[in-house]
């Protein structure tokens, strides 16, 4: 079986394209942390509790609304409810 001697170049572009995604991602996370750091602090300072159960429904909802694909919702809701989880981990002890 020959390759194609475009391939190696094809698939180093394609690599770099989802590196430089996965570093997007990485970037949007840290300022999702960081914004929700700020809101736990102040919910905290006045006496409200952190976790919104209802507040976290209209997110799912909201972003579902709002996914075109090629995510499917199934995938949105594990992602969601993995970044949610993660962030009251990450701002637990600040």
């Amino acid at each position: 079986m020959t390759s194609d001697p475009q391939s190696g170049y094809v698939i180093r572009q394609m690599r770099d394209a989802i590196l430089d995604t996965d570093l997007k991602l990485m970037q949007l996370i840290n300022q999702r942390l960081t914004l929700v750091r700020r809101l736990r602090t102040y919910k905290e300072d006045q006496g409200i509790p952190f976790v919104d159960p209802e507040r976290e429904r209209w997110m799912h909802q909201y972003l579902q609304g709002a996914n075109r694909g090629p995510l499917s919702a199934t995938g949105l809701d594990a992602i969601y409810d993995q970044v949610l989880e993660l962030t009251k981990q990450e701002t637990a002890d600040d």
